[in-house]
């Protein structure tokens, strides 16, 4: 087996794992970051870039090149209601100038960010080679072993291993930490169908009975997340594919006449929806981030955001000791400590919309987009820029924003 020797082993190449990269590489430190793919081509993958990482860009000297990525802004969130919408969150109300939420292919930000990252000396991006498992001293993880796609087996030794390897880590579990999961109502189904000039624009959330979901404005198609009651996609799937957009057309219908725009299941790709978080984030030589440290639901559109964020604390707090040699466990601590009150409040609310909303409509409980009278609540929202801010401020920023590291602007 082929050896090689870092101080950082970055374990997935999603957005906390390229960031966490080209932070580390900027401030110094070793580090190697290993994709299991070739590229970062993935359909359905979470295109949202929110303020915060718009903002982080700018400071890392990568926002004129990222303007010029094909992308599409988001400066509001409707609610559908009897053929109309009203407005519930203005994200022009947030500080500018990055008051949007910017849609952008993900594989388009991750190239920018790799691109960036292999001009910093200590960078290395190894792609097609996946780790399969972690590499022990005692009860320190001290490496991981890879596997490339050609079959190749190697060693990466590492002073610290950080797993950003999504919901499903194997690192996570070969390191016996396991999260607490909550409840979650649905499964969701992504499709996309064209979207007509003529159509509204921004994020359209829809909750009607049996039918939640969002519509997502990519400029010449909707990028469509339909909810489905938990564990019912093989029961679904035997039904016409037709019935998924004669639903959508009952509730919008200006879309129906874009009911045969999906002809087959295969153009329709499932998100198995997961709600859970570790209690512990570490182990002595590792350190889970994103979605392996708390998978969070669709709902509100906002892991991405606070994968990235967790990325930047993490660099921040970490990048010094790792300079020194001198990182413990209680700097590992540290970053789940900084990181956790954002995760849990995100995490709450979430939990409140699937009770509250999601659940009650994927049971036929509630039907806000066919209801004879607008809930008085939306009625203020619309009226109220005040009451607009507040979803604007939770689902564009969030509860923290972290810093960036000086050692990284440009």
């Amino acid at each position: 087996m082929a050896t090689t020797r870092t101080t950082a082993c970055v374990v997935g190449g999603g957005p906390a794992g390229m960031v966490l990269g080209l932070l580390l590489a900027r401030a110094g430190v070793e580090v190697v970051v290993l994709e299991k793919h070739a590229d970062f081509l993935r359909d359905f993958r979470g295109d949202t870039v929110h303020p915060p990482t718009l903002d982080l860009l700018d400071d890392l000297g990568l926002g004129e090149a990222f303007r010029t990525l094909p992308h599409r802004r988001v400066e509001q969130v409707q609610v559908p209601f009897r053929g109309g919408a009203f407005k519930v969150a203005d994200l022009t109300a947030l500080p500018g100038p990055n008051n949007y939420i910017a849609m952008v292919p993900q594989w388009d930000l991750l190239d920018l960010l790799a691109t960036a990252a292999a001009a910093e000396p200590t960078f290395t991006l190894r792609r097609n080679t996946e780790a399969v498992a972690l590499r022990w001293t005692g009860r320190r993880v001290t490496g991981v072993d890879y596997r490339t796609a050609a079959g190749e087996t190697g060693a990466v030794e590492a002073t610290l291993v950080i797993a950003c390897d999504g919901r499903g880590s194997r690192l996570r579990a070969e390191a016996h930490l396991v999260p607490k999961s909550y409840p979650t109502p649905m499964d969701v189904w992504w499709y996309r169908v064209p979207r007509h000039d003529s159509d509204p624009a921004g994020l359209l959330p829809v909750l009607s009975k049996r039918r939640a979901g969002v519509l997502i404005d990519r400029g010449d198609y909707w990028q469509i997340a339909t909810m489905i009651p938990k564990g019912s996609d093989p029961v679904e799937r035997t039904k016409p594919v037709t019935d998924l957009l004669r639903d959508l057309a009952a509730v919008l219908p200006w879309i129906a006449d874009r009911t045969g725009a999906v002809t087959s299941w295969d153009e329709v790709k499932t998100l198995q929806v997961k709600l859970d978080r570790l209690p512990r984030w570490h182990v002595d030589g590792l350190l889970c981030l994103g979605d392996a440290a708390h998978a969070m639901s669709p709902a509100g559109g906002v892991g991405i955001n606070l994968a990235v964020q967790d990325a930047v604390a993490a660099a921040r707090l970490l990048a010094g000791p790792l300079r020194t040699g001198s990182l413990s466990t209680s700097d590992l601590a540290r970053v789940r400590r900084r990181r956790l009150l954002p995760t849990v409040v995100v995490q709450a609310v979430q939990r409140v919309m699937h009770a509250k909303a999601l659940g009650p409509a994927l049971a036929g409980e509630i039907d806000i987009a066919g209801a004879g009278k607008p809930p008085l609540a939306l009625r203020l929202m619309a009226k109220l820029r005040l009451l607009q801010w507040i979803p604007a401020q939770v689902i564009g920023r969030g509860v923290i924003t972290e810093p960036t590291p000086d050692f990284a602007r440009r």
